[in-house]
Formats: structure tokens, sequence, C-alpha cells
């Protein structure tokens, strides 16, 4: 079960930007968000490719994706706010996602720790996807 979850989180976040780029058509560039997918699609594959090297692997793998895509967030909540407003679940996320991916990076050395943070992770990760759906489905408004 651990193990499709870990699968599915990056490819919910893929979901999660598509949905992201279709509420937010400003003029702005797409770019952070379709390489944040390009990162989440490419997770994918190593989790499963790390999945059968061990739980120090899988934990580096996610620890990496967390904090790379995390300082996309973190950029783009804090570009975007002035344009759309409400992007504080975005920032909050970003933020948050930094140093969870470094602190699962530092766990691959106790890997029985890391993978119960991980449910935790996943946890506050769901909290702000409804924190954003709730903000996008509000009018945007420029302030």
């Amino acid at each position: 079960m651990t193990a499709i979850l870990l699968l599915v989180y990056p490819t919910w976040d893929v979901a999660a930007t598509f949905f992201d780029i279709r509420a937010n058509r400003g003029p702005s560039s797409k770019l952070p968000q379709f390489t944040n997918i390009v990162i989440g699609l490419l997770t994918t594959v190593a989790v499963s490719v790390a999945l059968k090297q061990g739980v120090p692997t899988v934990l580096v793998v996610f620890g990496a994706w967390a904090g790379l895509t995390g300082l996309i967030q973190l950029v783009l909540g804090l570009r975007r706010r002035r344009t759309f407003g409400g992007q504080w679940p975005m920032i909050l996320s970003g933020g948050q996602s930094i140093i969870a991916g470094a602190s699962f990076i530092a766990m691959a050395q106790a890997p029985t720790m890391g993978i119960v943070n991980l449910a935790g992770y996943a946890a506050f990760g769901a909290f702000y996807f409804l924190l954003a759906a709730f903000r996008l489905g509000k009018p945007s408004r420029a302030v």
C-alpha cells in the first residue's frame, strides 16, 4: 500500500498542476508548471525504480522531488500573489515541501522513521490541495 501511495502522490501533483494551469490563464509564463509536470512524471518512474532498491533510495528520490517542486511552488506563488491574490496555500505548501524534502533526504539514514513521516507529508499536501481548490474556485482579483 505504501508503494502505491508513493507512486500516486507525484502523479496526483501532475494532475493538480494541470488544473492550476487551466484555472490561472493569465499572460504569465507557464514554464514553471510544465517543468513541475515533467519532474512529477520523472519522479513517478524514479520512485518505481527506487522501490526495488530499498527505503533509503526511495526517501532520497522522494525528498529530491519534494524539495525541487516545493521550490517551484514557492517561487510561483510569490510571483503570482500580486496578480491573482490568494496564493498563500501555494507559498506555504512550497516552503513546507522544501523543508520536508531536505528532511526526507536526511532520514534516508534512518529509513524506518522516514517512511512513517511520508504519511504526515502527504496529509499536509492533501490539506494544501484542498485549500488551493477552494481558492481556485473563487474569482481572481487583481491587486
